[in-house]
């Protein structure tokens, strides 16, 4: 198992860890994720400082999809913003880790998210505004499939490709569900590469749980300077990497108990090993 996959693993199994403790969160979506989380925090492409959340030379990193907190947390506490053990106490009272993450609580948290549809508008507007200071930062966003039904999603499309915002990079979790069932079923968002292309975003394609295709594709579209924001369509399964909650809706927002969070991480210890004998 590579350094990238480990992390990735770990993340998973933190997740599980803390939606169980909590008996409440989303799992599907903050595993499917994961990965995409592991490439930019981890990966190199991501520039950021634990020690200086506020440092003025980091990208930014928004997540749009706010109710994928946990992913988020995870990453943080391998980064080393927030103590590891703090994960358990997510969405109990008091706690700074909310259901959707809160910026005024949490270090690294750029921007209170949870409203679906408002995360690439909030991304939008923090590119223009780094275009005006002159800065050379990215900033990216991590945006659900269903919440590309949202029109605000669209009108942001608009307003970053007629400001040319080429510091800005969208990044679409594609695992095809939400928590009403397919998204193709509830409202279908169809080819959303061809949907950002014809908004005028350069537009890439990926597998998002191939962390070698995720790191490469991101940082090129990091580096792409041509005038044009940047989408990154990556394709994923809900509940990634514990099999019972693959590519099941019905997990969107459903805590495990005790006994299906140990047959989770259990599965997650499995993965582990067989990627440790391989090499």
């Amino acid at each position: 198992m590579t350094e990238l996959e480990r992390r990735a693993n770990d993340m998973r199994a933190d997740i599980v860890r803390m939606i169980a403790e909590a008996g409440s969160g989303h799992p599907g979506g903050s595993l499917s994720c994961a990965d995409i989380l592991a490439a930019l925090y981890f990966g190199g492409v991501l520039e950021h400082d634990p020690e200086n959340p506020e440092w003025e030379g980091r990208d930014r990193f928004i997540l749009a999809k706010g109710h994928a907190a946990p992913a988020l947390y995870a990453a943080l506490a391998q980064a080393g913003y927030i103590p590891r053990e703090e994960l358990a106490t997510l969405r109990k009272l008091g706690s700074r880790l909310q259901g959707h993450p809160d910026s005024n609580q949490v270090p690294g948290v750029e921007v209170s998210t949870g409203s679906l549809g408002q995360g690439l508008s909030i991304a939008a507007g923090a590119a223009a505004g780094l275009r005006l200071d002159g800065a050379p930062q990215t900033v990216f966003a991590l945006l659900g499939d269903g919440e590309c039904q949202e029109g605000q999603v669209w009108e942001a499309a608009m307003f970053a490709a007629h400001r040319k915002l080429d510091n800005l990079v969208a990044i679409v979790d594609r695992n095809g569900l939400q928590i009403d069932g397919r998204t193709c079923d509830v409202c279908d968002p169809g080819d959303l590469g061809s949907k950002f292309a014809a908004f005028g975003w350069d537009v890439d394609e990926v597998d998002g749980h191939d962390l070698d295709a995720l790191v490469a594709v991101l940082g090129a579209a990091k580096a792409g300077r041509d005038g044009r924001p940047h989408a990154v369509i990556a394709r994923t399964v809900k509940g990634k990497g514990v099999p019972f909650m693959e590519n099941e809706a019905g997990w969107h927002g459903k805590a495990p108990n005790a006994e299906q969070a140990a047959e989770a991480l259990a599965a997650l210890e499995g993965d582990a090993g067989k990627e440790s004998s391989r090499g």
